[in-house]
């Protein structure tokens, strides 16, 4: 080997380890706070609120794998590069998909909450990506383990799949019967709102007396729908109390707003596992709450003013 196919070789080492570190970042970045990331495939209808916590890992876990992958510089040509291409393209379709429906607004999510991007400027990233795959692929064998390599390559997909069960597990106390359950006359335990709620701290009246309590992903669109029914209760009826709890980043509260129209209704902003440990998996969760109990759990298509005004009266 040359002094030139040395250092090409060593350039394409440290782009290969430089797309490797990006993919691992990018799917420890989702890891805290999870949640917005689980939410995403519930809103694509890919699974349901159960399901969501495991393929929002899985799909965080094959971030970490891929990069191991691209560090070690194993299986390059053969395997590696082309599995980067097709999640890389995957990725693109997703973000076009994105553009097209709602516009190149908000935060796209490819680093979780840390870094903000716009779908488009996530976009042209991976299509700079994609361009680094293909000189890589042209220009750099990786390194060749031998026998060790198949051996290395099912300890990096185990690790990197178990890495987000370990960093973050999926904690079953919250993913069980005890949130999913219909039954009535359960204690809903406000105190978190109190201390964790972003902007809006909700008055200390939801726990006295009888309040209609509705927890909301704002880029549900179920949740808009219930949105908009009980912004028309409230209007028709001023005294209804409602309170609204939404669950989402920052930049989603005004498109939630100028579509759903609630401004008449007090609430606040919960994220992380305090507000699935109050709401449950299923959204809408809209509760009949008498002194902190949970009286009725109400679908959102059978919410019925006159029902709730006989309940608010006796």
């Amino acid at each position: 080997m040359n002094k030139k196919q040395l250092l090409l070789s060593i350039f394409f080492f440290l782009l290969s380890s430089a797309m490797g570190l990006l993919f691992i970042y990018s799917g420890w970045a989702k890891l805290e706070p999870i949640e917005p990331f689980e939410f995403t495939f519930v809103d694509l209808g890919i699974g349901g609120w159960r399901m969501a916590p495991f393929i929002a890992r899985f799909m965080i876990g094959l971030e970490f794998f891929i990069g191991f992958l691209l560090i070690f510089g194993l299986f390059m040509k053969r395997f590696t590069i082309k599995l980067t291409v097709i999640s890389l393209i995957v990725f693109c379709i997703y973000l076009i998909f994105i553009i097209i429906n709602t516009g190149n607004n908000g935060n796209c999510g490819c680093f979780g909450v840390r870094i903000t991007m716009t779908p488009l400027e996530a976009l042209i990233k991976n299509v700079i990506t994609l361009v680094a795959c293909w000189f890589i692929y042209k220009y750099y064998n990786g390194f060749n383990f031998g026998k060790v390599g198949k051996w290395l390559f099912g300890a990096l997909f185990i690790t990197g799949f178990a890495l987000p069960h370990i960093l973050n597990y999926v904690d079953l106390d919250y993913s069980s019967a005890y949130l999913t359950k219909k039954e009535d006359h359960f204690k809903l335990e406000l105190d978190s709102l109190y201390k964790d709620a972003k902007k809006n701290i909700p008055p200390t009246t939801l726990s006295k007396g009888k309040h209609i309590i509705a927890f909301m992903s704002m880029s549900c669109p179920h949740c808009r729908i219930a949105a908009k029914k009980l912004r028309i209760m409230k209007e028709k009826n001023p005294t209804l109390p409602i309170y609204l709890v939404l669950n989402g980043d920052d930049i989603k509260i005004q498109p939630f707003f100028d579509d759903t129209k609630v401004s008449n209704i007090n609430w606040c902003i919960l994220n992380g596992k305090n507000f699935v440990y109050l709401a449950g998996l299923d959204m809408p969760a809209i509760f009949m709450v008498n002194n902190s109990v949970v009286e009725n759990w109400v679908n959102y298509m059978q919410l019925d003013q006159t029902e709730i005004e006989k309940w608010l009266a006796n």
